[in-house]
């Protein structure tokens, strides 16, 4: 570039140990000129050493010193980690590196110049608790309530504006939504002028005062853009767009910036992730370079060919094809099953089986797109003295929400129980103070009784406040009611009402934080669990053996996790449970985003596929008893008929046979329906478990537009359109659906 000074190289060398063993195109990437460089690095293809290595030829060629350099990662051990494997390539210390995460670094920035923006350097870094406390004090201070309206609702939507670069006054007004009554950006404005007075900000404003600052105060922005003559970036698909204009401000003096991803591993929107940043580089940076990244070191060429024809499915994404030189090894098995009961039979049978030829637990993985999928394989696990460890989150019966939920069963077996009393006695709350809690816990120790027998006690008389009393009387005569019902009714019914009429169903429903339908989906799967069960006392039991079964955490176990926790992992053997449609991919997320949530949901089965070195193998039932109610015929997941088939296979294996769905009588797949050719596989169980698929002449009842029809999972409902033997059905209560016409009957 014209101004580009000549800086004496760190290091002289014949074969610098940075380019020793690249493939053709690493070293491309890593000695590419200045300019603007995108390398799209698929799953296992070399990402962190092309990114070391070219960090360190940039030094060792003198084209930057160590201060010129600005690097972000996602991870402070990824900045950790980097920084190390430079020092090792170059062969001495590297002093004035900017290497960090955005926020570190934001912070950085945001020190050195905070009077700009009315801060002290010394300002605080609000923590979460924090944060949301400050939100209540707010919510109360503006007469709102703060119960109805969560401050940690508040928190997630603030942190959504800040991640998408707006200020209070930026965020547009159809933004708003109906959050606290419409009053959300009146709230962020009192929130950050609140802060402002504090001297404080919140990991959002990191970069969000950086951004402010930028553009305040240009001679700063120029300073800084001249000073980083180099600026690289990590895992730049998962940037959001504060992250993105932040970055892009900063290198468009030089416009010398590196950026290293892979847009078919893009799978958190949910956190404000935005893979439009990567696939629009070339437009923002024209003349940039690309440098494809397409042989992988880690998987057999089975696994390869069939993630590489999945991922092919989506249209917004840079083709790639991912290749190895290694054998092709094990086609990705595919197997049908009856039910997920079975599906967990079947993954802790081949498990063991693992274990008898030597190979260990630590190199296998389940992995399931949401957490109540993973009860199932738990209590298999546990039924067989199989080691499991669940990594990203707790184990299903130590999740909150379903403790809760067992603290109130407890309490109906047991009334004298004082620890689950104490767990559920204002969740959800009820008015109850700690002041009237302290005073119940005084009495029962003073008569030496429990706090239950005490609470009946105090609501006889008039100890207590009005209101207090009358709450605590409303739950001890509700779990009267729930224990007659409980000599009467099957467990599970009696589970389903108690969280029902306790409320705390619908404090999750009224929760609008992230988290909130993942633990409703808990506690659905907790009713499947009870249901197996005749007694509440029986299922209680079985609970207290389970949190018993603890695993010696250094032990040899399988890991048990979700997709969104396993990125960046890699393990011998992969589980791949529940590919089916409405599960995988999941219906809510597609009904809410539409093709963009359909394609983040295919590239999550593609980064599925892609952990696997050795053996990969795909799961799905016929049918599911989904979150404790009636059993549901399931269809296989979209995305197991867009696995090529020659690099698949149907198991065939000791107690059941999984025939190949593809096989050459099948009718050819029609335009624009990616079921066609699994709408009507059926699954029988019995001896042995049989998937037979269907032929041309079993295709379900003849149904006329304008019909009604009965769904299993939907219930009734009308046709208002078909295409082929895909329907568009008005359901009464699930609304619009586009539904097989095999899996419907006509309405009796």
């Amino acid at each position: 570039m014209a101004d580009h000074r000549a800086v004496e190289p760190l290091h002289h060398a014949q074969e610098p140990p940075h380019l020793a063993g690249l493939n053709p195109e690493q070293y491309e990437a890593v000695t590419a000129p200045d300019g603007p460089l995108l390398v799209l690095a698929g799953a296992g293809t070399g990402k962190t050493r092309v990114l070391t290595s070219r960090l360190a030829h940039l030094l060792v060629e003198g084209r930057a010193r160590p201060g010129e350099v600005l690097a972000v990662t996602f991870t402070n051990k990824a900045a950790r980690e980097m920084n190390e494997r430079v020092e090792a390539l170059i062969r001495r210390p590297v002093q004035g590196l900017w290497l960090g995460t955005f926020h570190s670094i934001g912070a950085r920035l945001l020190r050195r110049h905070a009077e700009r923006i009315g801060l002290e350097p010394n300002f605080t870094i609000l923590d979460t608790d924090d944060q949301q406390r400050l939100l209540k004090q707010l919510l109360e201070a503006a007469g709102l309530d703060a119960k109805k309206f969560p401050a940690r609702v508040l928190s997630g939507i603030i942190q959504r504006w800040k991640d998408r670069g707006w200020t209070p006054d930026q965020v547009p007004a159809s933004e708003e939504g109906d959050f606290a009554l419409g009053r959300g950006i009146e709230l962020y404005r009192a929130y950050q002028q609140r802060l402002a007075t504090l001297n404080a900000c919140d990991f959002g404003d990191l970069l969000l005062h950086n951004l402010t600052l930028f553009a305040e105060h240009p001679d700063v922005l120029e300073a800084y853009q001249r000073r980083f003559r180099v600026v690289l970036v990590d895992e730049y698909q998962d940037t959001n767009v504060a992250q993105y204009l932040w970055l892009r401000l900063l290198a468009q003096h030089h416009k010398n910036l590196t950026c290293v991803g892979d847009d078919d591993q893009s799978i958190y929107s949910w956190r404000g992730a935005e893979v439009g940043n990567i696939l629009r580089f070339e437009e923002d940076f024209r003349g940039a370079r690309v440098v494809r990244l397409e042989r992988n070191y880690r998987s057999t060429g089975h696994i390869l060919g069939a993630a590489s024809g999945l991922i092919a499915k989506n249209e917004s994404r840079h083709p790639k094809t991912l290749w190895t030189e290694d054998d092709p090894g094990e086609p990705v098995r595919v197997a049908g099953l009856w039910d997920d009961d079975e599906e967990a039979r079947f993954v802790g049978e081949e498990l063991e089986a693992l274990q008898r030829q030597g190979e260990a637990l630590a190199s296998a993985a389940v992995l399931v797109r949401a957490g109540f999928q993973t009860r199932a394989f738990e209590e298999r696990f546990i039924a067989i003295g199989l080691p499991y460890r669940v990594v990203g989150g707790p184990r299903f019966y130590e999740r909150a929400e379903i403790r809760d939920a067992i603290a109130y069963l407890r309490l109906i077996r047991q009334p004298d129980d004082d620890l689950a009393f104490e767990r559920i006695v204002n969740r959800p709350r009820r008015g109850l103070g700690e002041a009237t809690l302290a005073q119940l816990r005084r009495e029962a120790r003073a008569s030496e009784r429990s706090l239950v027998a005490t609470a009946a006690t105090l609501c006889g008389g008039d100890a207590l406040k009005p209101k207090p009393r009358k709450a605590l009387g409303d739950l001890l005569a509700a779990f009267e009611r729930w224990r007659g019902l409980a000599e009467t009714e099957p467990a599970r019914e009696v589970a389903e009402t108690v969280l029902e009429e306790s409320g705390y169903v619908a404090m999750w429903q009224a929760d609008k934080s992230p988290e909130a339908p993942g633990r409703l989906d808990n506690l659905k799967e907790l009713a499947h669990a009870i249901a197996e069960f005749d007694t509440l006392a029986g299922f209680l039991e079985h609970v207290s053996l389970v949190m018993e079964n603890a695993s010696d955490p250094a032990g040899d176990m399988v890991t048990v996790m979700t997709l969104h926790g396993a990125k960046g992992l890699e393990f011998d053997t992969v589980f791949l449970g529940g590919w089916e449609e409405g599960v995988f991919p999941n219906q809510r997320a597609v009904d809410e985003g539409g093709r963009a949530a359909l394609e983040e949901e295919r590239r999550l089965a593609y980064v599925g596929v892609t952990r696997a070195r050795k053996r990969s193998c795909v799961l799905f039932a016929a049918n599911r008893r989904l979150y404790g109610h009636n059993w549901v015929s399931s269809i296989p997941s979209r995305f197991v008929d867009e696995l090529p088939a020659e690099h698949c296979e149907f198991l065939q294996r000791d107690g059941f046979t999984a025939t190949r769905l593809r096989s050459p009588g099948l009718p050819p797949k029609r335009e624009g329906d990616p079921l066609a050719r699994f709408n009507s596989a059926k699954i029988r169980k019995g001896p042995v478990i049989e998937a037979v698929a269907e032929t041309v002449d079993d295709r379900g009842p003849e149904v006329d537009v304008g019909a009604r029809v009965f769904h299993p999972k939907f219930g009734y409902g009308r046709v208002e359109g078909a295409d082929g033997d895909k329907l568009d059905i008005a359901f009464d209560k699930a609304g619009r659906k586009k539904i097989m016409a095999s899996f419907v009957e006509p309405a009796r």
